[in-house]
């Protein structure tokens, strides 16, 4: 009797392009992209306007740095993006009247009324990726999960390695 025993399970590459968390995430970012120009074509906003707008219309009068935060933008990223929607008429920026540093940032009335006209965005994306309402939550979360880790990974060595710096 002859028993061949089964060949060893082949390891894939390591550094194969396919088997890339990071070229997922990006190819389909890309796509998501692609998606976006096209829906927003029509109310005349890039995506990363369409996020400020989307910022704005959860509640206006906002601080530079709070829709920074909330879009993880540095300002020197979103002060060009605001200056933008201003000359379109979308929003206005001004100081703080209590805190100078501060520039806070208004819907205007076409801004506000854009709104109306972006409801129909969020189900063209979900057209385009032929997911449910459920499946596009569970992404979401899961996609929110994994940068909550990175960023908590990112930041933790760094804190770390100051503290063994400071210590004789």
């Amino acid at each position: 009797m002859n028993i061949r025993k089964p060949a060893p399970a082949r390891q894939a590459d390591p550094l194969q392009l396919d088997g890339q968390l990071c070229f997922a995430l990006y190819s389909t970012s890309l796509a998501m992209n692609k998606v976006y120009r096209k829906l927003l074509r029509g109310l005349g906003l890039t995506y990363p306007q369409y996020l400020v707008m989307l910022v704005l219309w959860e509640g206006d009068e906002r601080t530079v740095s709070d829709i920074g935060a909330r879009l993880f933008l540095d300002s020197a990223t979103l002060t060009p993006l605001l200056k933008r929607l201003e000359a379109a008429g979308l929003l206005q920026r001004r100081r703080d009247t209590g805190d100078e540093r501060q520039v806070v940032v208004s819907l205007s009335r076409a801004g506000r009324a854009l709104r109306r006209q972006a409801e129909a965005v969020p189900a063209g994306v979900a057209q385009a990726a032929q997911c449910t309402a459920g499946e596009i939550a569970a992404l979401r979360q899961g996609l929110e999960g994994l940068r909550e880790r990175l960023a908590q990974h990112v930041e933790a060595p760094a804190e770390q390695g100051r503290r063994r710096r400071i210590q004789p």
